[in-house]
């Protein structure tokens, strides 16, 4: 069962009833795992920007979508290379602010993958 995002704000949301304070990714599951930001940090220099090792990360095998949260105000992106790979896989990327994609991510049929940034 996919887990419902209620409420999103500065710095944390509300998933199935739990209030959540850092980024997170949300498995095909339904599993809630912390973002590994590091990822994209070391080889972007910054965890503002999905690099192609997060983003092999959060792809996962027959899963046709991914929904990224770019926090309240958008300041998180996706490389271009990052996004060239989950075009290879086939995976359909969709990028929205924070509280756009935690409605669109509630609205969803199908798996996917969410990832979802809090800040800026």
């Amino acid at each position: 069962m996919r887990p419902e995002i209620s409420e999103t704000a500065m710095g944390f949301a509300v998933v199935d009833g739990k209030k959540i304070e850092r980024d997170f990714i949300i498995r095909p599951s339904g599993k809630i795992k912390k973002r590994r930001k590091k990822l994209s940090k070391n080889s972007e220099g910054d965890s503002h920007e999905i690099s192609m090792e997060e983003a092999k990360h959060a792809f996962a095998k027959k899963v046709p979508r991914l929904i990224v949260g770019t926090g309240m105000e958008g300041g998180l992106s996706i490389s271009d290379i990052a996004a060239t790979y989950l075009d290879k896989k086939k995976c359909e990327v969709e990028v929205l602010p924070t509280p756009e994609a935690a409605k669109r991510w509630n609205e969803l049929d199908g798996k996917a993958v969410g990832l979802f940034h809090f800040t800026d």
